[in-house]
């Protein structure tokens, strides 16, 4: 069944705001569909994947949308839609269009240039190439270039994995277990989960396998006193309290109230009655001071540049700049300090991105041990082995798409010596009196 013709019309005009990269393209797409109610779900999916995939194709498709007959940004359109939902689907294309997509369709783009065939801008590229090689950053790229599958966490409070994979098929929705998280399913297509009883009931919430597996390696145990110190709308909240089978105190610090706003409905659906939500100021803010030294775990899932998230967000390879590395290296290494106060001896310190760049990763782990000898690296090989999942790892995490099928994850575990308690001063012995 083919496409109104003017789908073409829409996501041409979406695509000419969303390529000004003044917000990200979710929140443009948002707000647009909001302003046309008369667009099906079948048309907002179609328009959605295809400015998608104009953005993970934006080098590709620039370089020969510009060539032709027709209006560069229409040509885009095209392109992006084409990839998306197939030309068969595409109504309203003139004959001189039609055979413009038959001559890409005939492109070999693995004989591009590397550059080009990675559709990553040329600071990320070079980046991507001193870090990993040429080989594996072209790998590494065409596995960013692809969109992410769906993946669920089963609420441990609610159901067993089983059991919401037998609910899924009755719906029906095929899911498979994931290979590392141990409440994860992957569903094979997707669909609209908001009206399944599972969703509404807390028993699932979408996450990605990378990120399951980073709140798996906190190692949240019952009774505990947990941080997770930059929570957002609370994903890894929400699967620590679970893990801590909701007892202990968990407490989810954001500096955003807008973000924190979003956890609610989900705390609501969780069942959970151990997390307390508090809005920061910063990560000196005299809440935290309070905690210092009281807890057990603290996760800090640090802003990024979010590179390890382009299979989601493929507009973020356009909107980073490079100069922006070097800010977020500064407010890492700042929250990790100020989150390190709250340890107590023997507590564990998890630091955690979603970028592939080692200078918001290892450098600021390195940096961080060298400047706080009361911690030491607990190797990442021992922590998975700890939490019983088979991952081939040496003293940090690090999942990347084409390898693991995640997200892009970083993150390090450390652990602070215990603390010494100063033995009481002896009181001076009575001075001997003379007879």
């Amino acid at each position: 069944m083919r496409l109104p013709p003017a789908i073409l019309g829409n996501t041409e005009e979406v695509l000419r705001e969303i390529l000004r990269f003044s917000a990200p393209a979710d929140t443009t797409l948002s707000r647009y569909f909001k302003d046309h109610p008369r667009l099906g779900s079948r048309e907002r999916g179609a328009v959605a994947e295809g400015i998608y995939a104009i953005l993970r194709n934006k080098s590709f498709f620039t370089d020969f949308a510009e060539a032709g007959q027709s209006p560069t940004m229409r040509r885009l359109t095209i392109l992006g839609l084409a990839e998306a939902v197939g030309v068969e689907s595409l109504g309203g294309l003139t004959e001189e269009e039609t055979a413009f997509l038959e001559r890409i369709k005939e492109i070999d783009r693995t004989l591009m240039p590397a550059q080009m065939r990675s559709n990553l801008p040329k600071w990320l590229f070079d980046k991507f190439v001193a870090q990993y090689g040429e080989a594996e950053t072209l790998a590494l790229a065409d596995a960013l270039n692809q969109p992410a599958p769906l993946d669920l966490r089963v609420n441990s409070i609610k159901a067993t994995r089983d059991e919401v994979q037998a609910g899924l098929l009755d719906a029906p929705i095929k899911s498979e277990p994931m290979p590392y998280a141990p409440l994860g399913l992957r569903v094979l297509r997707k669909p609209a989960l908001q009206n399944l009883p599972l969703f509404k009931s807390g028993a699932i919430e979408v996450q990605d396998e990378g990120s399951q597996v980073l709140s798996q390696i906190v190692g949240a145990k019952r009774g505990e006193m947990v941080v997770d110190f930059c929570a957002g709308a609370g994903g890894k909240t929400l699967a620590l309290g679970a893990l801590m089978r909701n007892t202990g105190r968990l407490y989810a610090f954001d500096i955003s109230e807008k973000r924190l706003a979003k956890l609610k409905p989900r705390l609501a659906r969780s069942g959970l009655s151990n997390v307390h939500p508090v809005q920061i100021a910063h990560e000196r803010d005299a809440k935290i001071k309070r905690l210092a030294g009281k807890i057990d775990r603290v996760l800090v899932d640090a802003p990024c540049s979010g590179l390890g998230t382009l299979r989601r967000n493929p507009d973020v390879k356009w909107r980073q700049k490079i100069d922006a590395i070097a800010e977020m290296q500064v407010k890492q290494a700042s929250i990790l300090d100020g989150a390190a106060r709250l340890l107590k001896g023997g507590g564990r310190l998890v630091y955690a991105t979603c970028s592939l760049l080692d200078e918001e990763n290892d450098f600021i782990v390195e940096q961080f041990l060298a400047a706080h000898p009361e911690f030491d690296l607990v190797p990442m090989s021992q922590v998975l082995a700890e939490q019983k999942i088979e991952l081939e790892m040496g003293d940090y995490l690090k999942l990347l798409p084409h390898k693991h099928q995640t997200d892009g994850f970083f993150a390090a575990v450390m652990q602070r010596k215990p603390i010494e308690k100063k033995a009481p001063k002896e009181a001076p012995a009575d001075a001997e009196t003379e007879d």
